[in-house]
């Protein structure tokens, strides 16, 4: 295992929170991920926002700002030493130049020109994809490349090897070096 392809929202940094807040100010309601048992979070939401749930993902500042999960800095700068580190991820709108800053402040070891925005992750080359998106799974997964989910309700129906934290992907990379299956 050569290169790592990483996504970043719900994998990297923790969008769930941020997001899920300004909707609940708004809103007046308490939606967590823990809620969300699919991709669609509009059907967890009041009828009033709908679909109006993504806007949020528009908003200036949200991806700039979003706190780094639990050990993903660290974690990422001991897996760098040792393999290929592309962060792949979607974006709306300007948040490309949002997400481009968030790494370069809290990745600078991996960098910006390792960064690359697609809706089709299946097609990047890598030897694993470190995701939370069923879609993204799947089709990676159908590749014949190996998947590896951050566990989350909305994901937990994809047949994929998935761990609850940095630390645990961390183990799980070293036991795929060692050759153990899963």
């Amino acid at each position: 295992m050569k290169t790592l392809l990483i996504d970043m929202d719900s994998v990297i940094c923790d969008l769930m929170t941020e997001w899920h807040r300004r909707y609940n100010e708004d809103y007046d309601d308490n939606l967590s991920v823990e809620d969300l048992e699919c991709w669609q979070s509009e059907k967890y939401v009041k009828e009033a926002c709908g679909k109006k749930i993504y806007e949020y993902l528009d908003q200036p500042g949200l991806f700039l700002n979003l706190e780094p999960l639990p050990n993903a800095i660290n974690v990422l700068e001991r897996l760098s030493r040792k393999y290929e580190i592309l962060i792949v991820t979607s974006s709306r709108t300007y948040a490309y130049t949002e997400k481009e800053k968030w790494v370069e402040k809290h990745l600078p070891f991996i960098g910006a020109r390792n960064l690359v925005f697609t809706h089709r992750k299946e097609m990047v080359v890598g030897d694993l994809l470190f995701d939370d998106a069923p879609h993204n799974l799947i089709a990676f997964s159908e590749t014949g490349r190996k998947a590896v989910a951050m566990n989350y309700p909305y994901n937990r129906n994809v047949d994929v090897d998935r761990v609850g934290s940095w630390l645990e992907f961390e183990t799980l990379i070293e036991k795929f070096e060692m050759g153990e299956r899963t």
